[in-house]
């Protein structure tokens, strides 16, 4: 037996009482979940989260309608019943998943929520014969398909072109602080920084394996250091730069990246194909940054890939020339 799983109630084993019951645990969570998202977007996003708290105070409503129903079928005693305990029921993503995800895709999981209600609610009605219960099934499908046509008119009330086109340059905005800015800076400093220790291990001892674990050690610790500086830099609060974990995580995964790629070709035995081939990884590299930069930071493109391929060129020949000498 498998715990958790077995001992789940099946849908059609549920008396009315207990679908009734089950309804208004999950339009309880439904506003939890709700309210959730508003107090998350509410800095940031403050006519998403109106968006929210109106449905969140929709959800409240049907509960207290099911309540109501509850009450004057089968008295004040709800059973207690919720979504894990019953096979095969609509499952909802935890709110801590969804921080760390945009604007649109909240809004996406909001418009999935009510849609896996109401097709569960309308499979499960045709799958029963007794007419009550098919009845109260058929109900609670169009309460969930009513929740998708209020959240549309929500979102007309508190999210115009001019709001929707603000929270999107917020978001945009957001993504480039947390992710591009601190990704790009190791990503720089992991494909040049590592130049001059790499190729001047490559041409001083000529052995390819010798030249791959300086590399991989001269990578994995700049990542290291940097994803700790980054992280340690700024908290966040006052710059609006984002978590510090993710920005630690995206500088010090972009800087590891960026000194391996060239170190890996020399897990080649053969010299100079592996240095040839290190050589095409660079300039390689140096060219997404410019492309990055030109992309994401509005950098013109030849400004960029100026400064970048001369950098990473003077590193490269101080390195040769060190490692040559």
């Amino acid at each position: 037996m498998i715990p958790g799983v077995t001992s789940r109630r099946r849908f059609s084993d549920l008396s009315e009482q207990e679908i009734l019951a089950l309804a208004i645990s999950s339009e309880e969570d439904d506003a939890r979940i709700y309210r959730s998202y508003a107090e998350m977007l509410r800095a940031e996003y403050p006519d998403t989260a109106k968006i929210f708290d109106g449905m969140a105070t929709e959800e409240n409503e049907h509960r207290r309608r099911l309540i109501d129903l509850h009450q004057e079928r089968f008295g004040d005693v709800i059973p207690l019943i919720r979504r894990e305990h019953v096979a095969g029921y609509y499952a909802r993503r935890p709110v801590w998943l969804m921080e760390n995800l945009g604007i649109e895709r909240i809004r996406a999981e909001a418009e999935a929520m009510e849609s896996d209600a109401e097709r569960f609610y309308l499979n499960a009605a045709k799958a029963t014969t007794d007419a009550a219960t098919r009845a109260l099934l058929g109900d609670l499908a169009a309460a969930e398909a009513g929740h998708q046509g209020r959240a549309g008119e929500l979102e007309e009330q508190h999210l115009d072109a001019d709001a929707r086109d603000s929270e999107e340059r917020t978001a945009k905005r957001q993504f480039l602080l947390t992710w591009v800015q601190p990704g790009l800076a190791g990503l720089m400093d992991g494909s040049v920084s590592t130049l001059a220790p790499i190729f001047a291990t490559a041409f001083a001892t000529q052995d390819t394996w010798t030249t791959f674990l300086v590399g991989l050690a001269a990578s994995v610790g700049a990542g290291i250091s940097m994803g700790f500086t980054e992280a340690a830099s700024d908290d966040g609060e006052l710059s609006g730069r984002g978590s510090p974990i993710k920005r630690g995580f995206a500088s010090g995964i972009m800087t590891t990246v960026g000194g391996l790629g060239h170190a890996l070709p020399y897990l080649i035995p053969d010299f100079w194909t592996a240095t040839i081939i290190a050589v095409i990884v660079v300039f390689v590299e140096l060219w997404a940054i410019a492309w990055i930069q030109n992309r994401y930071m509005e950098t013109p493109f030849f400004r960029a890939a100026f400064q970048v391929v001369l950098g990473g060129a003077l590193v490269f020949a101080a390195g040769v020339l060190i490692g040559s000498g």
